[in-house]
C-alpha cells in the first residue's frame, strides 16, 4: 500500500439535474449507451494492480463470468467507438478489451477500460464512472479552457470519459517538482 497517499475523505456525489441533462443533450454530450455503470459491478473476482515498485495502486483488475465478459467487452468496444470515432462501428473488428480495472478509492468508483487496436498494437484507456454533476461541470470547464477537446458522454447515471494522456499529479509531485527551470517551463507548456 502506498504510504501517505491513501485518500481518507471523499466528496459526495452530486446528482445530475434535469437542467444539466438538457445542457448535455443540447451539446451532444448525452448518448444512449449499450451498458450502464451498474452492469460493470457484476464482476466475479478481482486482483490488486501493483505498480513496478510493488506498491498497491488502489486499482483492481476485475474478472467477469464468460457470458458477462462477452457482453461487457462488446459494449466497451462500442462505447470506445462512440467516444473516439463518432460511432463508426467499422473499427470494432480491430479493437480488443485488454482489461478492466476498478478504482477502490475514487468517489465515482471508476472503471478504467484498456482498449487495444490490433492493427498497430497501440492501447488507449477510457473511464466509466457514476455520473456526478461536479465532475461533469469540471469536464465542461476543462473542454473550454484546454486547447484540446475533452471527450465525454453521459447516459442516465453513467459517465464515460476519455483518458487524458499525461503524468499523474502524484507522480509529477514526487518526481518532477524539483526539476530544472528549463524542464519546468517545458512541462508547463506541454
Amino acid at each position: 500500500m502506498m504510504k501517505g497517499n491513501v485518500p481518507s475523505k471523499k466528496k459526495s456525489l452530486i446528482p445530475v439535474s434535469p437542467r444539466l441533462r438538457e445542457h448535455l443533450k443540447r451539446h451532444n454530450r448525452a448518448s444512449e449507451l449499450t451498458i450502464q455503470y451498474r452492469d460493470l459491478l457484476r464482476y466475479e473476482s478481482s486482483v490488486p494492480l501493483i505498480d513496478q515498485q510493488g506498491n498497491d495502486t488502489l486499482w483492481e483488475t476485475v474478472y467477469y463470468s464468460e457470458s458477462d465478459r462477452r457482453e461487457i467487452n462488446d459494449a466497451m468496444k462500442r462505447i470506445y467507438a462512440l467516444l473516439k470515432t463518432d460511432g463508426d462501428v467499422e473499427v470494432l473488428d480491430h479493437l480488443t478489451v485488454a482489461r478492466i480495472d476498478f478504482c477502490t478509492f475514487g468517489n465515482t468508483k471508476p472503471f478504467r477500460v484498456r482498449i487495444i487496436n490490433r492493427l498497430n498494437d497501440n492501447y488507449d484507456h477510457f473511464y466509466v464512472k457514476k455520473a456526478d454533476a461536479s465532475r461533469i461541470y469540471g469536464l465542461e470547464l476543462e473542454d473550454i479552457l484546454s486547447p484540446n477537446r475533452v471527450m465525454f458522454m453521459v447516459d442516465r447515471d453513467t459517465l464515460v470519459e476519455e483518458h487524458v494522456a499525461g503524468i499523474p499529479g502524484d507522480d509529477f509531485m514526487r518526481r518532477s517538482l524539483d526539476d530544472t527551470t528549463f524542464n519546468q517551463i517545458r512541462i508547463a507548456k506541454e
